[in-house]
């Protein structure tokens, strides 16, 4: 994974937003952190382990089938009565074959490149984008998560070399957090262009 051109690409993005948005000026670090916690959580919420009290502890990564709202089948009426009752009749969902999946979303991988984006901004925003992707981190992904919210949470405005070394070890654990939870470089990478694309046509 090439992370100097994705802090780059970011950058690109980050620009436009502030020029579009009229925010010229304005410091949205802290506003890139409380995202990043957002978004960290829902990372969470769809990898799913920490819940203890659910029987559905998987991770998510297969999207609800638009086209039959996650059913599997399409309801539709035949047109004819039986008793003044207008009948239905099903059949399974051509877009998903009747899984009720869309497995060309994976939402577990979405909510990762969302982190990804805020990560690179606050990293731009910080002057530190030279980042070493091979880590020490032996956490699981419990731990890993626990972790990435309290070093994003000690982030701030400073610019010492505590506050890059902190940034630094952070973005670390969260490249060593797409390792367990399954993604290669090559998928993370991919997702954030594809994600990066849709930002900006958001913007437009």
């Amino acid at each position: 994974m090439n992370l100097s051109k994705l802090f780059e690409i970011q950058k690109k993005l980050d620009q436009r937003i502030v020029k579009e948005k009229g925010l010229e000026g304005q410091n949205l670090l802290g506003k890139k952190i409380l995202a990043l916690q957002v978004e960290l959580g829902e990372l969470a919420n769809e990898w799913r382990g920490f819940k203890f009290w659910s029987s559905r502890q998987e991770p998510r990564t297969t999207a609800k089938c638009e086209m039959c709202d996650g059913l599997g089948n399409n309801i539709y009426f035949t047109g004819s009565y039986d008793n003044g009752t207008l009948q239905e009749c099903s059949e399974p969902c051509e877009y998903c074959d009747g899984t009720g999946d869309d497995d060309s979303k994976n939402p577990l991988l979405e909510e990762y490149v969302d982190c990804l984006h805020f990560l690179l901004s606050i990293g731009n925003d910080l002057g530190v984008n030279r980042i070493k992707q091979k880590h020490k981190h032996r956490y699981d992904i419990e731990t890993a998560f626990i972790h990435l919210f309290m070093g994003v949470g000690v982030i701030s405005t400073r610019r010492d070399s505590v506050q890059e070394d902190n940034y630094k070890m952070t973005f670390s654990l969260f490249l060593r957090l797409g390792e367990l939870l399954g993604f290669t470089w090559e998928e993370i990478e991919q997702a954030y262009y594809e994600k990066n694309k849709e930002n900006h046509e958001r913007q437009e």
